[in-house]
């Protein structure tokens, strides 16, 4: 992988990690329609961690306050109705689909999942299915991240499992899980980002061993790729939450409508092979 190869693909997960569109969709689509190898869950695995960096600093007050009363919490019975210490268990209770599912099925997420026409096929339909929840989200007296329950948290975290595919997107799935639910758009971003925090730092841990696998080791590029998404990724989740609180989703529902007709285009024309840039 070229140097120039990672800063663009840092870029693009930094810009995508926490839209509801799909980092891994976009950083497998464009590796295929510039012609380059796949970089694989592993890179965009080790990426995230950059995205999630921005997540610990971004939301640094909220995570202590999390941590510190749901370990005190531990101690103090007093403690546990705590908004904050529930909150610290709903993440772990949320967390545990997406590490059980992702343990399982591997190797098929690994390969057989990156298929481009899967790619084109889950940014159409889990888009359609975002729309959906943002029109039926409650619109008065919408639920807090307070008021969450263990069901709900387990419901949110099934949601995010989805996003082992490429193309469900990671936010989308957990954000639309809270739509459906009567959480607020706010709330659902939030609690969206705080769960994602635990899976995606273990997933880029897991995988850190991988990169330098092979004759030519890629950690130069890599770190340079997990930079630049550190960075455009603390912009993004500043801009993304500002947005929301006064915007629907229908411009992200439309992009990924149009980007998978585009690349379910592509294949179907000839013009991509369903496994274009793939690595066997």
């Amino acid at each position: 992988m070229s140097w120039f190869h990672a800063a663009v693909l840092g870029l693009i997960q930094g810009l995508t990690e926490f839209l509801p569109v799909s980092s891994s969709a976009h950083l497998r689509v464009f590796s295929a329609l510039f012609g380059w190898e796949d970089p694989g869950a592993a890179f965009t695995a080790v990426t995230q961690l950059g995205t999630e960096s921005a997540v610990l600093i971004y939301f640094r007050k909220d995570i202590a306050a999390i941590v510190s009363t749901w370990v005190r919490s531990l101690f103090k019975p007093a403690l546990r109705s705590d908004p904050n210490a529930r909150l610290g268990w709903f993440v772990i209770v949320g967390t545990l689909p997406i590490a059980i599912l992702g343990k399982l099925f591997q190797d098929t997420i690994e390969t057989q999942l990156r298929d481009l026409r899967i790619i084109g096929t889950t940014l159409i339909v889990f888009g359609l299915i975002l729309a959906a929840a943002d029109r039926t989200r409650a619109v008065r007296d919408a639920r807090r991240i307070n008021d969450l329950t263990f069901p709900h948290a387990l419901i949110h975290g099934a949601a995010q499992s989805l996003a082992l595919i490429p193309g469900v997107s990671r936010s989308g799935g957990t954000i639309s899980a809270g739509l459906f639910l009567g959480y607020s758009r706010e709330a659902a971003a939030r609690y969206s980002f705080l769960l994602a925090i635990p899976a995606v730092l273990a997933s880029g841990a897991l995988e850190l061993f991988k990169i330098g696998e092979g004759p030519a080791p890629a950690w130069g590029p890599t770190v340079l790729a997990t930079s630049i998404a550190f960075a455009v990724g603390y912009a993004a989740i500043a801009w993304f939450l500002k947005y929301i609180s006064h915007h629907s989703f229908m411009p992200f529902v439309i992009y990924r409508i149009l980007l998978g007709i585009l690349i379910i285009g592509l294949v179907a024309g000839g013009i991509l092979a369903p496994t274009a840039g793939a690595v066997h």
